[in-house]
C-alpha cells in the first residue's frame, strides 16, 4: 500500500488492508461499489429486496475482509460474488419476479409509476417470453447468464464471483443461452442469447 496515496488513488485492495487497523476506509470500497452492486441485486431480486441484500452484502463483506486477497485491486467480483450467494437464499421470490415480468412485460426493478402504466400497455411479447425462459433456468446458469450479461463481468471474474471454474462458467453460459435459443427461436442474436 502506498502510504502517502489519497483515498481516491488507493486500491480496493489497499482500502480493504487498511481498514484492519482503520475500519472506517471500509467506506470507501462501499462508496465505489455500492451503487453497481444495489442495481444486480435489483434486477434480480427487485429493489426493496436488493437493499437489504446490498447492506447484507457490504456486512459480510466487512466480516469476512480479513480474509480477502489485497493483491486483488478490483474488490467488484468479490462482491459480486458475495451478493450472489446471499441471492440463493432467495431464489424463489427472484423466480416469482420473472414469472410476474413473464405475465406483465414490466421490469419492477427499473420502472417508475410512469413508466409502469405505459409499460402495460406497450408491454413487449418478446420481453414476457424472455422473463419466463430465464424463470426456468437453473439458478447456476441464472447466475453465469446475469454476472456476464447485466453485471458485464468476464467469464474469470464471473468464477471468481461464484467460484467456481472456468469451464464452469462457460458451460453454464452454454447451456444457458442454448436453453434460450430453444424457448425464444424467433429472438436473434442481437438480443443477447448468442454465444461469443
Amino acid at each position: 500500500m502506498r502510504p502517502t496515496a489519497t483515498r481516491a488513488e488507493l486500491t480496493d485492495g489497499d482500502l480493504i488492508q487498511l481498514s484492519a487497523s482503520r475500519p472506517e476506509a471500509f467506506g470507501s470500497v462501499f462508496d465505489r461499489h455500492a451503487t453497481t452492486i444495489h442495481r444486480y441485486l435489483s434486477r434480480r431480486a427487485g429493489t426493496t429486496l436488493a437493499d437489504d441484500l446490498t447492506a447484507e452484502t457490504f456486512l459480510t463483506a466487512f466480516r469476512s475482509r480479513a480474509g480477502y486477497d489485497t493483491g486483488r485491486p478490483d474488490a467488484l467480483p468479490w462482491l459480486y460474488g458475495i451478493a450472489a450467494n446471499l441471492l440463493r437464499g432467495h431464489q424463489r421470490a427472484e423466480t416469482r419476479q420473472y414469472h410476474a415480468l413473464a405475465r406483465t412485460g414490466i421490469d419492477l426493478a427499473l420502472a417508475g409509476h410512469d413508466d409502469r402504466v405505459s409499460a402495460r400497455v406497450d408491454a413487449s411479447e418478446q420481453v414476457r417470453a424472455l422473463a419466463g425462459a430465464l424463470a426456468r433456468l437453473n439458478a447456476g446458469e441464472r447466475d453465469v447468464l446475469t454476472l456476464i450479461s447485466q453485471a458485464q463481468l468476464s467469464y474469470p471474474e464471473v468464477a471468481e464471483a461464484l467460484g467456481i471454474p472456468l469451464g464452469t462458467v462457460r458451460s453454464r453460459l452454454h447451456s444457458a443461452r442454448k436453453r434460450l435459443r430453444a424457448a425464444l427461436p424467433h429472438l436473434n442474436e442481437t438480443n443477447g442469447i448468442d454465444d461469443e
